[in-house]
């Protein structure tokens, strides 16, 4: 992994406004659709997380495509959403078919987020490499959605970088099959390194996110604190960057806001609730007014 050498621009409400989110024009079809892939019947919450965050970011509709054993609650818990169940393992994962059960949504959806949630490493990896074929972006791949790039890094090559891989610390370092303190001393180097190899935007989660693009442009955001070390901040991360593309954000527009935004909603809870304590789902709730913020 060598070293980076870009300079970075670091990221600031300033830097936002000069590169305006596209504005939502019409009705609910005008600020797109989205659809998240994820779940299992262990980690429904980490889809509905997802979900809420894709809306609260401005996305006009919303799908959400779970395990079938649980698709009816998730129906009850997002009435927003139309609810697709798919085929799960003996374990309670989705299955690999279930890429051919979803592939209508995916390919009609304005931009697709798989991951959150997904369980079984095999089975995830099989399931990518039964749908990513098929789709044309925009495209988020979060947590055991990026197994398929750690697979074969060359995957999303097609989609011409209309892609964004949403990685943690851990992750990328398997993506990238670096050792976890390589990627500790120089995380930049692993976002831009990640960026060139899958020719897509990276947005490394962490104390201080880093964002890359397959050009070589890279993003440094500070904001967040502490409490955003808590289960179900990735997810709604993750979230926020599918509701991005999904209004018509492009990719790296979409990473850098939701750094940015994800890192200011924990600020405002932690000026709220406390800076430790607060909950991923209380998330999604302070996104818009992070928002609004920016746009004052």
């Amino acid at each position: 992994m060598p070293p980076s050498s870009s300079e970075p621009t670091l990221v600031t409400p300033q830097v936002l406004r000069a590169w305006p989110l596209p504005e939502p024009a019409g009705g609910k079809n005008g600020r797109g659709s989205i659809l998240v892939i994820g779940g299992s019947t262990e980690t429904l919450g980490a889809v509905l997380l997802a979900a809420e965050a894709a809306m609260r970011a401005g996305a006009g509709k919303l799908q959400v495509a779970t395990v079938s054993s649980l698709a009816p609650f998730a129906a009850a818990a997002l009435p927003e959403a139309l609810v697709r169940g798919l085929p799960e393992t003996d374990g309670g994962a989705i299955a690999a078919d279930a890429a051919d059960v979803v592939r209508d949504l995916a390919e009609s959806a304005d931009a697709v987020l798989i991951g959150p949630g997904m369980a079984d490493k095999d089975a995830t990896e099989a399931f990518g490499k039964r749908l990513l074929p098929h789709l044309g972006g925009p495209l988020a791949l979060d947590a055991l959605g990026l197994s398929c790039v750690t697979a074969d890094d060359t995957c999303v090559h097609h989609l011409d970088g209309r892609v964004v891989l949403t990685p943690n610390p851990m992750e990328i370092g398997y993506a990238l099959h670096a050792e976890e303190e390589d990627v500790a001393d120089d995380p930049a180097a692993a976002t831009l390194d990640l960026a060139g190899r899958t020719r897509a935007v990276v947005g490394l989660g962490g104390a201080v996110s880093w964002v890359a693009a397959p050009g070589g442009e890279l993003w440094q955001d500070e904001s967040g604190n502490a409490g955003l070390g808590v289960s179900g901040a990735g997810d709604v991360r993750a979230g926020i960057t599918g509701g991005l593309l999904a209004r018509g954000a492009d990719p790296a527009q979409a990473a850098v806001w939701a750094a940015y935004l994800h890192g200011r909603c924990g600020e405002r809870l932690a000026s709220s609730v406390g800076p430790l304590g607060f909950l991923a789902r209380e998330l999604p709730a302070e996104i818009p007014r992070a928002l609004a913020e920016v746009a004052t």
